[in-house]
């Protein structure tokens, strides 16, 4: 894949995503094929309408109701992408990729990789001379997280890799000792990694956390200031919160997106070195039981299971998401396309 591939602009195609904007803000997210129509109540709008029109356009269904049209932009279509597993929202992918330092041609490792929607954010920030090692345990999460990569970017990118696996076991095999520029680590007990995270991270490199409760956060941070190998950890959450904005009509949204989770990162230090400002803390006995480990289950902290038959249906979706993409780029079978997404 070329850089040129990733940039989404140029008129529209067929096996192209496209967010339509209808009146009161109603959205529609369709993959356009050919003989494809979408249907409302308020009419038909047939997806050749939009052929060859640039981004930013407006068209008329059958009863003369007006839509907008654009290419979703990565957060759009990160909320409206088929999910396998719960996704990292965009408020906390930006501070990730800040936060982390992630930058063009850093190795970053990821785990796990969930649905995709934090392997697009950082997939963008090491551009085409980086490089992504994504763990997933189960299978079928990869199989949509490759499938939303591959639908968003028009092709799977030669720079990202996806690997089934546990991360203690196949992050030795997979990337060599003191290789790896960043890690971030988006899972229920991320402090059974630090040690193996530890020997591939390179001196100065970054170790970042994603977790939902404090009591995460806490052990986390403790097993990280254990280790002696990092610096002190840093913790910090995001919210926010919109504005209305109309004349002088000027006040905060009525609702807003509030805690999602925890961040929390340190710095792998050179071997052997000791921070001369840390102050070294002794724990008398140890902070967690066994019987802590309900209270980091993923129910306990708020995450839905997804059921086999509903995970089913989620690959399908973003399969034949990604059979558009293909199309788009001139590599796909049109009879794959049997529906909007």
């Amino acid at each position: 894949m070329t850089d040129t591939d990733l940039r989404p602009r140029g008129p529209f195609r067929f096996g192209d995503r496209v967010q339509l904007t209808g009146p009161k803000g109603r959205l529609h997210t369709i993959t356009l094929r050919e003989g494809g129509e979408l249907h409302t109540h308020h009419g038909v709008l047939r997806h050749e309408t939009l052929i060859g029109l640039p981004d930013g356009s407006v068209v008329a269904n059958s009863s003369g109701m007006e839509y907008l049209a654009l290419r979703p932009l990565l957060r759009d279509f990160v909320m409206s992408m088929p999910r396998g597993a719960a996704i990292v929202y965009p408020k906390d992918a930006g501070q990730i990729v800040v936060q982390a330092d992630i930058f063009p041609g850093a190795v970053v490792v990821e785990a796990g990789v969930g649905s995709g929607a934090l392997s697009l954010s950082l997939l963008r920030a090491v551009g085409v001379d980086g490089r992504l090692v994504s763990f997933e345990r189960r299978d079928e999460f990869a199989e949509v997280a490759r499938a939303n990569v591959e639908t968003f970017m028009g092709g799977m990118p030669g720079n990202w890799d996806v690997v089934v696996g546990d991360l203690v076991e196949a992050l030795p095999r997979t990337l060599e000792p003191a290789s790896v520029d960043r890690v971030v680590l988006d899972m229920l007990a991320p402090w059974e990694c630090v040690d193996v995270v530890a020997e591939a991270l390179a001196p100065g490199g970054v170790v970042i956390c994603y977790v939902a409760t404090a009591t995460q956060l806490s052990r986390v941070a403790e097993y990280i200031r254990g280790t002696d190998l990092f610096t002190e950890p840093q913790a910090s959450e995001t919210m926010v919160r919109g504005w209305h904005v109309e004349g002088l009509a000027v006040r905060p949204d009525h609702r807003m997106v509030a805690h999602t989770g925890f961040l929390i990162s340190a710095r792998r230090l050179a071997p052997g070195a000791v921070p001369p400002d840390v102050r070294k803390r002794t724990v008398k006995k140890a902070s967690y039981g066994d019987e802590d480990v309900e209270l980091w289950t993923p129910g306990a902290v708020g995450d839905r299971t997804i059921t086999d038959k509903n995970l089913r249906k989620r690959v399908r979706e973003a399969q034949r998401a990604a059979d558009g993409a293909r199309l788009a780029a001139g590599v796909g079978d049109e009879d794959a396309l049997t529906s909007d997404s």
